[in-house]
């Protein structure tokens, strides 16, 4: 049950995040809730490898290199799905920014 919640919030979120920033366009609720399934997916496989191959330049920048690896992931996802659209880097940037600021919040909610 608190898995079906956390994929409903982090859909919502995924709509928020399309109301704020103009640079990213999510067509529907149903589209939300399938991008929220794939940035799950891709965090869990792809991410990971993703950190373990840059290593040597994310120690180099203190951490900050993931901000872009997080940014990537976000428009990977974008550009795999039809009804989730993100216009560039930087709207992945502030994207992948603000769905992770969100969605912690959201999730600490349903924790406490």
């Amino acid at each position: 049950m608190a898995l079906l919640l956390v994929w409903i919030l982090n859909a919502v979120t995924l709509l928020i995040v399309a109301y704020v920033l103009p640079g990213i366009v999510v067509s529907s609720f149903w589209s939300a809730m399938l991008a929220a399934v794939v940035l799950g997916l891709i965090n869990m496989l792809v991410k990971p490898i993703l950190i373990l191959l840059t290593l040597p330049i994310t120690i180099v920048t203190l951490g900050l290199f993931l901000l872009v690896i997080n940014a990537l992931m976000f428009w990977l996802a974008g550009s795999i799905l039809k009804g989730f659209q993100v216009n560039g880097f930087w709207w992945a940037v502030g994207g992948a920014l603000l769905y992770s600021v969100i969605s912690g919040f959201l999730t600490s909610l349903i924790n406490q």
